[in-house]
């Protein structure tokens, strides 16, 4: 089978995340298989203009704010030509509209829907941009009645409620790679560390993390707060850190590699994620592939990834007492804490890359015996 996939970005791109993962590691697996991949990305700074990844033919051309339109050209001129048999418009940021213009057979993925939490993220004109180009997106996928994979129960209900027919919807979830993140006792830190990872977007609202962990450290001095990740809001968030006086416990890593990354969350005694929407959490899961609870907000894509009680803990999102409560009684209650701990490690091996790729190969090629 021969695979064209949009994607803004690739596993390499320093801002990727979640989505970006799930690409990489259902459809290196599937090129394992013998068939061709090719994935067209925007590109970044000291990016090749092509290059192959895990088995996937990457081609990056354009910046990233222009990418959209660079695909509706790159298709018509180059790729129309190309005999694919099926195309993957992974919908992630702003839609590429291909319905419009791919007849080819057609899936999307989507992991989930800014809607109202761009808000949070970028200034109003753009914010209103990506807000309007979603639903006329959503719109179109809606009326063009093309198969969509979605990462989570809570991306599927909203898929319904935008109108998409639930036949038309399957599960892709994101999963884990158990080889790379798993349980190291031994390297659990012995004085109080909790932690964040993820991009470090508006969004994510990491400010209620510091806004929460200043009034946590007033019974626990000795407490440390590592911040994995990077993004365009780090420099704002060492600001707030300065200002609330908790810098001196506080680490801002910025981009480690998978093996720091693995490390470091080995060492929390537990992860905190305090976004205000996700398409399913998978830093929940890599955590508790290691053994490590998260306390995350109860939106859509976490309350799927964190069974609250069983895996994790949930709070009401932006309640920082809240959320100051959940911390201070998993920092005092050991044996709750290794509960849960147990529990994340069962949950996460669960989750499998492999079976997510053959589930998703199963649904492509069922679509092209429909045509």
């Amino acid at each position: 089978m021969k695979i064209l996939i949009f994607n803004w970005q690739d596993i390499r791109n320093p801002l990727s995340g979640g989505a970006e993962v799930h690409l990489h590691e259902i459809f290196s697996r599937i090129a394992q298989l013998g068939h061709e991949v090719t994935l067209y990305c925007s590109s970044f700074k000291g990016a090749k203009r092509e290059e192959n990844i895990g088995g996937i033919r990457v081609i990056r051309e354009g910046g990233r704010y222009l990418f959209n339109f660079r695909v509706v050209y790159k298709y018509l001129t180059t790729f129309r030509k190309g005999k694919y048999d099926i195309v993957i418009d992974d919908m992630n940021k702003i839609p590429f509209f291909t319905p419009l213009y791919v007849r080819k057979p057609l899936f999307f993925i989507i992991h989930h829907l800014f809607n109202k939490s761009i808000f949070l993220e970028a200034p109003l004109p753009m914010a209103l941009y990506v807000f309007l180009m979603e639903k006329i997106g959503i719109y179109i996928c809606k009326k063009s009645g093309v198969p969509v994979i979605v990462v989570s129960p809570s991306t599927k209900a909203e898929m319904i409620e935008k109108g998409i027919e639930s036949q038309k919807i399957y599960f892709a979830y994101n999963c884990v790679d158990h080889k790379l993140y798993k349980p190291e006792e031994n390297n659990r830190s012995s004085t109080k560390l909790i932690g964040y990872f993820g991009r470090i977007k508006k969004y994510k609202s990491i400010e209620h993390l510091l806004q929460t962990f200043a009034i946590v450290i007033k019974e626990y001095p000795d407490l440390k707060l590592v911040i994995i990740g990077e993004g365009d809001n780090r420099i704002n968030l060492q600001n707030l850190s300065k200002e609330l006086g908790i810098e001196k416990n506080v680490e801002f890593t910025g981009f480690v590699d998978e093996v720091t990354k693995v490390n470091l969350l080995q060492q929390m005694w537990f992860l905190v994620n305090t976004s205000s929407k996700e398409g399913w959490g998978l830093t929940v899961i890599e955590a508790n592939a290691c053994k490590t609870p998260v306390i995350a907000s109860n939106v859509p894509g976490l309350r799927d990834s964190v069974k609250d009680g069983e895996t994790g803990l949930l709070y009401e999102y932006g309640n920082i007492p809240e959320l100051a409560t959940k911390i201070k009684l998993l920092l005092d209650d050991n044996s709750l804490r290794q509960k849960l701990s147990a529990n994340a490690y069962q949950w996460a091996k669960t989750f499998d890359w492999d079976v997510a790729a053959r589930t998703t190969i199963e649904l492509l090629n069922s679509n092209l015996l429909k045509k």
